[in-house]
């Protein structure tokens, strides 16, 4: 009886087929769609530029590269299946430095294993098959056969991407617009597969890419509204006639046609209600509505359930703390590519609280208690109009403790008299880091605040949790305290948001301290956005969705800074613009409906008018893509500098 023979490419086939389908089902939430047939021929070339590659030199040696191979592929894949449950996105190569510096804490890594390893294991089996069944592996080296796949390779690859051009149906054309303009990563993985989404990411990072804009004349533009009081506030516009710029630059042009066909979002009754006031902005580490308790946070409390109340607010991850930092910052959407260009080309961001504060005398600085070059602050500072940014490292570590964790109240603690006791309105920006994972005993944030959660009936990464984010409640404290005793407390608004939710928690630890059943793409980034000042006697409640990308055009609205809207993706909560909170993978949520775009699933929240469903969800994506075709296009060209100049 002959022995059983196992050809590489039939060992290559199953196992990419395998993972691809194991990923698909993980990352793109699918396992069989209409999708599938373009993983199937997308995948091939790659199986056969394997099986020449384990057929090329002796038996002995074509073993050892076969399973090495199916050793890397596997090992990957798992990276990638990690990465994404941390931070919500697919690892890209654009983001390779900024990716070392995110994974650089090892428990939160062990951690995701741990908490992911069914998962883990079973991205292993085909490496574990092929060690045990080696024996049966033909590798007998064939140069004829050899050369035979090589050439049939390359027909493979050109008739794999030829096909696109073939217009079948409207998911062939998005399947060519994905796969040659959209950076769109879970659609690319679900559509063609892990291994030609590294391929495409490789290719964009080596030659670039276009973003289009989806077609003008399928988004219809929104009229002017009258708000409630039936009183003409104006627009947050400047005099700015896009359809007359012209430039040389194609994605300039296009922004330019972009920006001529919106609308500038509408001033308000509570425009320029705190012109003049000094204001402490807060990204905060890891701070969900979750943290929220009225013993254990009682300043978080106040200014929750004080000010302005958003209850419908959203904090989108977008790869950990730098894509929060981005929204929030830019009102601009992050990509991994986005963020790369930002850190790299330095765009200035003539919006940004450094720069628009700055411009109008305003004393600026900003702070954070970590390491200064982490996520490259050092350099996208300046971008936000920060050149005096302090950091552990350019000489906050002679103020205070940096060693990990450090304390935030004592950051503040520590600089706040840098502007309190200047006789210039200041506006002053606070990263804070004791909020970060992980959330275990022996964090030094966490055992600080242990008392107060040892008997909460939690699990204990939960409590660990909701005890480091009462160092936050105690910065807030701080802050406070100081601004009274410098007397400007009456004078200063307090902003604050979370960069993220806290990832490292699953979605079952946050549902057991949330109010409500969260899902893991949407609702589970449902969070606060603080707007508090001392003087607001009764709070003002919102209800409009909003998110990051809406932070800075609210604050420049309420503090009366000129700003032309249009420019500035996110909108002033307050105006009458559409609320919209979009996430990395592109499902959405807005005042009618919440859309998920892995499963294709819309749920009404109230009852549209003038519009049917199916158009409303197009109207809406169509606006989704924009804002990731539009953000990358304004930092590409740094389109600020071209249409304000030195402003």
């Amino acid at each position: 009886m002959n022995k059983i023979k196992i050809h590489p490419f039939a060992y290559f086939f199953i196992t990419i087929l395998y993972l691809e389908l194991l990923t698909k089902i993980v990352i793109a939430k699918h396992f069989i769609n209409s999708n599938l047939i373009y993983m199937l021929i997308f995948s091939l070339p790659f199986v056969l530029l394997l099986t020449v590659l384990a057929k090329a030199f002796n038996k002995r040696v074509n073993k050892i590269i076969c399973l090495l191979i199916v050793f890397i592929i596997t090992v990957y894949f798992e990276i990638q299946y990690i990465f994404f449950n941390l931070f919500s996105t697919p690892f890209s190569f654009s983001t390779i430095s900024l990716a070392n510096q995110a994974l650089d804490f090892t428990n939160i890594i062990k951690d995701a294993i741990i908490s992911h390893l069914f998962i883990f294991i079973l991205f292993l089996v085909p490496l574990i098959l092929g060690l045990i069944f080696n024996k049966f592996l033909d590798t007998t080296r064939y140069h004829k056969e050899s050369i035979i796949t090589l050439f049939i390779m390359l027909i493979m690859s050109y008739l794999s991407t030829y096909m696109l051009f073939i217009p079948f149906n409207d998911d062939t054309k998005y399947a060519k617009e994905l796969y040659y303009n959209i950076d769109d990563q879970v659609s690319l993985i679900d559509t063609f597969g892990m291994l030609t989404y590294t391929k495409i990411d490789i290719k964009r990072q080596l030659f670039g890419y276009e973003a289009k804009i989806v077609i003008e004349d399928e988004i219809p533009i929104e009229e002017p509204k009258v708000n409630e009081e039936e009183i003409d506030y104006g627009f947050n516009s400047l005099d700015i006639d896009f359809s007359k710029l012209t430039s040389n630059n194609k994605m300039i042009n296009s922004l330019n046609n972009y920006m001529a066909k919106q609308q500038a979002s509408n001033k308000t009754k509570y425009t320029g209600m705190f012109r003049g006031k000094n204001l402490i902005f807060i990204l905060a580490e890891g701070f969900n509505e979750v943290a929220v308790d009225k013993e254990r946070t009682p300043t978080l409390y106040k200014m929750i359930n004080g000010g302005f109340v958003f209850n419908n607010f959203y904090s989108p991850v977008f790869l950990s703390t730098t894509g929060g930092e981005f929204q929030a910052t830019t009102g601009l959407i992050p990509t991994q590519d986005i963020l790369g260009t930002w850190k790299k080309e330095q765009p200035t961001i003539a919006y940004a609280i450094g720069n628009s504060f700055g411009r109008i005398g305003y004393q600026v600085q900003s702070y954070h208690d970590w390491t200064y070059t982490y996520y490259k602050r050092n350099k996208t500072m300046e971008t936000l109009g920060f050149n005096n940014y302090t950091g552990c490292g350019n000489g906050l570590e002679e103020r205070m403790n940096c060693d990990w964790l450090p304390f935030d109240s004592e950051m503040v603690n520590v600089t706040y008299e840098d502007y309190m006791n200047s006789d210039k309105p200041f506006a002053t920006y606070y990263v804070t880091v004791s909020g970060h994972a992980p959330y275990e005993a022996g964090d030094n944030i966490a055992q600080h605040y242990k008392e107060y959660i040892e008997d909460l009936e939690y699990d204990k990464n939960v409590k660990y949790y909701l005890a480091a984010q009462m160092e936050l409640d105690k910065m807030l404290e701080t802050l406070v305290n100081k601004l009274a005793e410098t007397g400007k407390l009456d004078d200063t608004v307090i902003a604050l948001v979370g960069d993220h939710y806290p990832y490292t928690l699953s979605i079952d630890q946050m549902n057991e301290v949330a109010t409500y059943e969260k899902d893991d793409i949407v609702e589970v980034n449902k969070s606060n956005f603080i707007l508090w000042n001392n003087k607001i006697e009764k709070p003002v409640e919102v209800n409009k969705v909003g998110s990051q990308i809406d932070v800075l055009p609210t604050l420049l609205n309420l503090f009366g800074v000129d700003y032309d809207s249009r420019l500035i993706l996110g909108k002033d909560v307050l105006s009458d613009s559409e609320g919209i909170a979009i996430f990395s993978n592109r499902s959405w949520t807005t005042d009618y409906g919440t859309y998920n775009a892995s499963t294709k699933e819309y749920i009404a929240k109230k009852e549209l008018e003038g519009i049917t469903e199916q158009e409303y969800i197009k109207r809406i994506n169509n606006k989704v893509a924009n804002y990731f075709s539009i953000s990358k296009m304004i930092v590409d060209t740094n389109y600020y500098t071209y249409v304000l100049g030195s402003e």
